[in-house]
């Protein structure tokens, strides 16, 4: 998988279309901008962004509240999630390897929040979301803070990855997962990665967000 431009959280993707689903962000001015609920939803990618793999669960924001506090925030006090404005998810799956992936978006009111959340809920939660082996490896230097673990994330050993990235005024997740053992790679997360977080810096400097996989 490479850029054209450049079941774990299932549940997640799925509250958030059960509930149905203002703010708004100024873009084009080269600063971090605080995002409106329809521009979390456009930084998700969708199907057009994601050529070989089929929506589970299609891109959806909502306006940040104690039940989806408790999803995206679910450390002591929901800490990680102060300020926050608006929490957005979607999932993918692809049937040639037996992947899945979900990606997931936290908007915040400034910089400065998203910055001082991003150490509670990587080191807090979603740090740990590949399993107590898994290893740190390097995404690239996508975003303005990124980490990344490899390892597995069924019973059986089968590969799993997180990544958090960092991008301006929100905090950005892929949780990706297969049955089988070569499903997914390094490589194929980082890409995963790289879009969401190309995708999120399209928005936040006014553009129409259009990074996705090369088929």
């Amino acid at each position: 998988m490479t850029m054209r431009t450049h079941r774990w959280c299932v549940a997640i993707a799925a509250a958030l279309l059960l509930a149905g689903c203002g703010g708004s962000g100024e873009g084009g001015n080269g600063k971090a901008v605080a995002l409106s609920k329809e521009q979390v939803r456009e930084t998700l990618p969708d199907g057009e962004a994601m050529p070989g793999w089929k929506e589970s669960a299609r891109p959806t924001a909502v306006q940040m509240d104690k039940l989806y506090r408790s999803q995206a925030c679910p450390i002591k006090g929901n800490a990680g999630c102060e300020d926050s404005r608006f929490f957005g998810a979607s999932t993918f799956r692809h049937d040639d390897n037996a992947a899945t992936v979900t990606f997931l978006v936290i908007a915040y009111d400034s910089e400065q929040t998203a910055h001082a959340a991003y150490d509670v809920l990587w080191d807090g939660y979603y740090g740990k979301r590949a399993g107590q082996k898994a290893k740190a490896f390097e995404i690239g230097s996508i975003g303005d803070e990124r980490d990344a673990r490899f390892g597995t994330s069924g019973s059986l050993g089968e590969p799993g990855a997180v990544t958090q990235t960092r991008v301006g005024t929100v905090l950005l997740w892929t949780e990706t997962a297969a049955t089988d053992k070569g499903g997914i790679d390094e490589g194929a997360v980082r890409d995963l990665a790289a879009v969401l977080a190309e995708r999120a810096r399209q928005t936040q400097n006014g553009d129409t967000p259009s990074a996705g996989l090369d088929g």
